[in-house]
């Protein structure tokens, strides 16, 4: 009787934690109402609230004990150019944050998401009639995707497993003005290109539409991920797309023959408006979302590094 009670407490206590180390909608509607709060002023880049947003970002990979892997401690700092509209300040300070989980393995999985947004409405890319010098606050776009990158930081660096793979972890700055960022680090890299298995990017994921479901674009850039995805079960819907390029931070990994995965929501009215606010986000679907990637990325740890494929058209 004391033995199965014994298994009884400890089938508990590994649910218990299962449930407690799993994608949280309770953390993540956290990151979203930081990050998209009115006091971050859209996280425009250069801007103090933009490097604010840095910080926040440098303070949760240290929690996960992220290693430093910028150039700069976490930082890697670069200088961004307003293109789109002429305004006085076209030169920006901007950085990406990169945290490094060291498994000892060969090789590396990145997972990105782009933590800028549009600012006050000065530096171009508002859908609003008449943006200046109002709060972009970008909730969905893309407050929702670091606080994905950062449940995964907190996901694999808590499950007490040593993963096959090392994990990449990286905040781009400036993608609203031509994914700058991502450019900047695959032009710039520091960790060797060939090292890295694949990227996975989130840009808007917090907008879940159960009729459309979430998208995962480039499954056509490695003939590896059929296989991969064979497993991935949900009650979340999802559907694929080859596609490998595209307006988000994982077509610069692309160009650079990196396979990559691309998870988004679709567009919406709040779109590059102040009205994309995080009461807007779904942060339980996000979570669902989460998973999904989640058991991606396991299954494709299964096997050997992922070799690319051009997709064609």
């Amino acid at each position: 009787m004391k033995y199965a009670f014994s298994l009884f407490l400890l089938f508990f206590a590994a649910k218990a934690w299962a449930q407690n180390i799993s994608p949280s909608p309770e953390i993540i509607s956290k990151h979203v109402y930081k990050l998209a709060s009115d006091k971050m002023k859209g996280r425009g880049t250069g801007s103090k609230e933009n490097a604010k947003a840095a910080q926040y970002v440098i303070k949760e990979f240290k929690k996960y004990n992220l290693k430093p892997l910028g150039t700069d401690g976490f930082k890697q700092e670069f200088i961004a150019k307003v293109r789109r509209v002429v305004v006085p300040d076209s030169l920006r300070k901007a950085q990406n944050i990169i945290g490094f989980l060291d498994n000892g393995a060969e090789f590396t999985i990145v997972i990105g998401a782009h933590f800028d947004h549009l600012g006050l409405g000065k530096q171009g890319s508002s859908k609003d009639e008449h943006p200046e010098g109002k709060i972009h606050n970008g909730a969905d776009d893309n407050a929702s995707g670091v606080a994905g990158l950062l449940e995964l930081a907190r996901y694999f660096s808590g499950n007490h497993i040593k993963e096959p793979y090392n994990f990449l972890f990286i905040a781009f700055g400036a993608e609203e003005l031509g994914l700058l960022g991502s450019k900047h680090f695959v032009n710039n890299p520091t960790l060797p290109l060939n090292k890295i298995s694949f990227m996975s990017n989130m840009d808007m994921i917090g907008r879940y539409n159960p009729d459309r479901g979430v998208g995962i674009g480039g499954f056509g850039t490695s003939d590896q991920w059929p296989e991969v995805f064979k497993p991935v079960k949900s009650d979340i819907k999802f559907f694929t797309d080859a596609a490998g390029s595209g307006g988000s931070d994982h077509g610069s990994f692309y160009a650079k023959q990196i396979p990559v995965l691309f998870f988004h929501t679709g567009g919406h009215d709040d779109y590059h408006k102040p009205s994309d606010d995080a009461e807007k986000v779904d942060s339980k679907s996000e979570a669902g979302i989460l998973n999904i990637e989640i058991q991606i990325i396991e299954s494709a740890m299964k096997l050997p590094k992922l070799h690319f494929t051009e997709v064609k058209n």
